[in-house]
């Protein structure tokens, strides 16, 4: 087994710098998301715009299926699940290929909220872009891609 290296004094200060820029960002994307910035009506909690997001993406779904692409146990999506079905932004769907099981599937009700849920949150963006040159813009989605792409093949 490879020995560890500790980091010499520049990467522990950077290190250092990053895990608390990464905390104020999750700070302040919660303070965004539940209207300190932005159009408040069109805000939505975090876990309804991922679960809303990925039904739309990949269509009807069993809970199984979406809890494994969204990297949650089947429980969690089974309650987040339940409210947006109570509310019609989600429906339950009979699956054609198992006449005992259902599937998950966005409504047209969803649809159109997490429409307008996606323009206030694109808006959100253009204003606190604005000023950022486009190179910039672009850099950063790619570099804040990547780091998702490495905190998630570094999940158990």
């Amino acid at each position: 087994m490879p020995e560890k290296r500790l980091p010499d004094t520049a990467h522990a200060e950077l290190y250092d710098r990053l895990q608390y820029q990464v905390a104020i960002f999750a700070r302040r994307v919660e303070q965004a998301r539940i209207g300190a910035l932005g159009d408040q009506r069109n805000s939505m909690d975090r876990a309804a715009f991922l679960l809303l997001n990925r039904l739309d993406r990949t269509g009807p779904v069993g809970v199984k299926a979406l809890a494994q692409a969204m990297g949650i146990d089947s429980s969690t999506v089974t309650r987040q699940v339940a409210p947006l079905v109570d509310c019609g932004l989600v429906d339950r769907v009979p699956n054609p290929d198992d006449g005992r099981a259902v599937l998950l599937e966005l409504s047209e009700q969803g649809r159109g909220r997490l429409s307008e849920v996606r323009a206030s949150r694109q808006e959100l963006m253009r204003m606190l872009l604005d000023d950022w040159p486009r190179e910039e813009q672009e850099s950063f989605v790619a570099l804040l891609t990547r780091f998702n792409q490495s905190i998630e093949a570094h999940r158990p």
